[in-house]
């Protein structure tokens, strides 16, 4: 049995990302924990509390039905946590780190057009640094449809070198993202459920597989 963490921005981040794979993960045995930085809808409705009780109630739905009851919700502000020191940011992580020991981290794409997601990823990276008393032996960045895809072209592309197979997972990962419904858009925008599976069905198409989560890999140390 292994401990996970994943580190998401925002709650539908790590569905988005990695649902099928977090199933996966449950379905063998492993301990899935989940940090969520902001809630996601605070620079929407930044007076509006019960609209962000009622987001952290779904993404409970969400990852109850893919097997996670260990959750940590940060206050970081929503769509500005640039505006944060990133010492700060890595401090309430490492805390986390140090709690559950995970020895696999999955996070957002550092290249990613949403400022919280470059974020989360730079204090992963630091609260990870590879040394003696670290647990995390392997870090995966995954891709978030309207974030990853739409960054400037100058910037680092996502080039996944890891592909999960989720089709054994995939009704259990969109019954989770429909938690979400309200996030989703209508096709074609790229966060549409259309889009959705059919990002996942060329991720696995490309590999022989069914449906497939795909992931650009940071470390591996075995």
């Amino acid at each position: 049995m292994n401990d996970i963490l994943i580190v998401a921005a925002h709650p539908d981040d790590e569905v988005l990302g990695c649902g099928g794979t977090i199933a996966k993960h449950t379905d063998a045995g492993d301990h899935v924990f989940v940090i969520f930085m902001a809630d996601g809808v605070g620079s929407r409705n930044p007076t509006e509390i019960q609209i962000s009780q009622a987001r952290k109630q779904d993404a409970n739905k969400a990852l109850s039905i893919l097997g996670v009851s260990d959750v940590f919700s940060f206050d970081f502000p929503d769509n500005q946590m640039d505006s944060i020191p990133l010492l700060t940011v890595v401090q309430e992580i490492e805390k986390v780190i140090n709690l559950v020991s995970p020895r696999i981290v999955y996070t957002h794409f550092g290249g990613d057009l949403n400022i919280d997601h470059k974020m989360t990823n730079k204090a992963v990276l630091t609260a990870c640094r590879p040394q003696a008393q670290c647990s995390v032996k392997e870090i995966y960045c995954f891709e978030v449809l309207s974030s990853t895809e739409w960054n400037s072209k100058s910037e680092q592309q996502f080039i996944p070198q890891k592909f999960v197979d989720v089709t054994q997972q995939w009704d259990r990962k969109m019954k989770s993202l429909k938690c979400y419904n309200q996030e989703i858009r209508e096709f074609p925008h790229s966060r549409s459920y259309k889009c959705v599976e059919a990002l996942a069905a060329y991720r696995g198409a490309t590999n022989g597989i069914k449906q497939a989560e795909a992931f650009f890999i940071e470390r591996i140390i075995s």
